[in-house]
């Protein structure tokens, strides 16, 4: 199974720890956010990796291939990464994913490996959605129908009625992965939308008549880390769990 996992962004608002470190590459209790994301992936499955890279990414890709030597893995580097958002660097994708189901993954996201387990228990088309806790203005949020079929996702989604939080974790189909890549091919590259998030391609495969599915995570943990602030509550929260390297076969502790 194929998973793309997006680590082009240069992290501003982590500043100064992500001076010299890209954000996925920063540790939550002792373990950097992308061997935890690798690690868990593996563990339910997922053989096969495709990362977006742009900010010092060959300290990505140095700091893999030391974690993991034997992945199967591809590099897609975003050249312009400076000046173009989340949209831009999954289109570049599309030659290695467009034919295939795969789960997505923003490379700042800090997970249960539960959440994982939990979308692919729903199967394909679906998203992972918090509900529980507060939902602010700048969080991207999901309105569904009563079958959990989502209806809108976006920041602009008012928070009233919402049925919760995108974490940032997507598990797609190959029919609705060839459908996405034709919007974001269309929007990024055609219309030239090269600063929005890849959740407006979302939500014009959705208005187009695809099916996504929010799957509610309850209490598990997910979170995003765009701030110094969301570094201190992730290292809080995860401090003393371990985090198993599966890539060795006595599950040593990944350090």
């Amino acid at each position: 199974m194929k998973a793309a996992i997006l680590a082009a962004g240069c992290a501003t608002r982590l500043r100064p720890y992500s001076d010299d470190t890209p954000k996925t590459l920063l540790p939550v209790a002792g373990v950097p956010i992308l061997r935890r994301t690798i690690t868990s992936l593996m563990r339910c499955g997922f053989d096969q990796f495709v990362i977006g890279t742009g900010y010092l990414e060959h300290m990505v890709r140095d700091s893999v291939a030391d974690w993991f030597p034997d992945l199967d893995v591809e590099f897609v580097t975003n050249p312009i990464f400076r000046t173009t958002n989340n949209a831009y660097s999954l289109s570049l994708l599309r030659p290695h994913l467009e034919r295939d189901p795969f789960i997505l993954l923003d490379g700042d996201v800090v997970f249960d490996v539960s959440v994982v387990e939990a979308l692919l228990s729903r199967g394909p088309d679906c998203l992972a959605v918090r509900s529980v806790g507060g939902i602010g203005l700048e969080e991207v949020k999901v309105t569904a129908d009563r079958n959990d079929r989502v209806l809108a996702i976006g920041k602009h989604v008012p928070v009233r009625g919402a049925m919760g939080e995108s974490v940032g974790i997507e598990l797609f189909s190959a029919s609705s992965s060839r459908k996405l890549f034709d919007a974001l091919d269309n929007r990024v590259h055609g219309q030239g939308l090269v600063n929005e998030y890849y959740e407006a391609s979302f939500q014009e495969i959705i208005d187009q008549g695809a099916s996504l599915y929010g799957v509610d995570i309850g209490h598990m943990y997910a979170t995003e880390v765009d701030t110094i602030e969301d570094l201190l509550a992730a290292n809080a929260r995860l401090a003393g769990r371990p985090a198993f390297d599966v890539a060795r076969s006595d599950l040593r502790l990944a350090v």
